[in-house]
């Protein structure tokens, strides 16, 4: 098997290979490991020994993850979908000299949260469909004294239009679920297979919305799943979408790209820039990946 063929990984949540340096793998994050060669018997005995559910006690159903560089405290639900660094990537490739944004699909309020650190000038609007994921959003908007520069609207991106004008925003950012229906595997966890598979949107919708809310000339930024950027730069065209930015990521740059950052200009024509690949590991990425999130309580 050449170094670039996928190989078989026990992990339900990555599809990459093994030591994968995908920041969602609870193998990769193993400190205590020395990393040899395991058989796939042995990978799914160490998978099943470290990543086996456990029943969460009364009242001890969120974690709160610190997120030190940017002075943030993170409410997450301990099961169920929780970020990973793809919003963090989105973060750093969106340009910072906006005034208004909007973070379509904002789960936790991990990209509105970080953005408002980014850009302290701005206002941002978190939409979540979610109820229990825009109430933890809310939560995680005023711990961190964001709440006078963050809102968090519970609601659908299709029913957008209720709740506000179009061509309201310099910046339209959002992390699309990666999977079309029935494509992929199915995470048992509630929550996750939501934020992870299209449900009532598309990513058609996503694009078709994202323009809607965008001054024009303004940017709409995304990460997704290489298999979907085809796809995207077709329905670009028919939107009349420029992309302008490109940047590829890999967990190591000797296997294929794990995801795609994507800049978009509304009514506006440019030159797309292809920019160098991210490889996570070695990164500054890699150590974040490494270091895990730091628990608050």
């Amino acid at each position: 098997m050449s170094s670039t063929d996928h190989k078989k990984h026990p992990c339900p949540d990555c599809t990459f290979c093994q030591w994968c340096s995908d920041d969602r793998c609870a193998l990769c994050l193993r400190k205590d490991c020395c990393k040899k060669k395991l058989s796939i018997a042995e990978q799914i005995a160490l998978y099943d020994e470290i990543n086996r559910d456990k029943t969460p006690a009364p009242g001890t159903d969120e974690t709160v993850d610190n997120l030190s560089e940017y002075g943030l405290k993170i409410i997450q639900p301990l099961s169920g979908y929780r970020f990973s660094l793809d919003p963090l990537l989105l973060c750093d490739f969106a340009p910072t000299d906006r005034n208004s944004i909007l973070d379509l699909g904002c789960g936790c309020g991990i990209i509105s949260l970080v953005m408002a650190k980014k850009c302290p000038g701005a206002a941002i609007t978190g939409v979540e469909l979610q109820k229990e994921m825009a109430g933890i959003a809310l939560r995680n908007s005023a711990d961190n004294r964001l709440s006078s520069r963050v809102r968090i609207i519970e609601s659908d991106i299709l029913d957008l239009r209720r709740h506000l004008a179009s061509e309201g925003f310099d910046l339209v950012m959002a992390n699309p679920p990666y999977r079309r229906q029935g494509e992929g595997r199915i995470s048992p966890k509630a929550g996750r297979d939501l934020a992870r598979h299209e449900s009532s949107a598309t990513l058609h919708d996503f694009m078709t919305i994202a323009k809607r809310m965008t001054k024009p000339g303004a940017s709409i930024c995304f990460i997704c799943h290489p298999e979907r950027l085809t796809e995207m730069l077709y329905l670009a065209t028919g939107l009349k979408l420029s992309p302008i930015r490109l940047q590829m990521v890999h967990g190591d740059c000797t296997l294929p790209a794990r995801m795609f950052l994507i800049e978009f200009l509304k009514g506006k024509n440019g030159t797309l820039a292809v920019l160098p690949q991210i490889s996570i590991k070695g990164s500054v990425y890699g150590e974040r990946q490494q270091g895990g999130m730091k628990k608050a309580r």
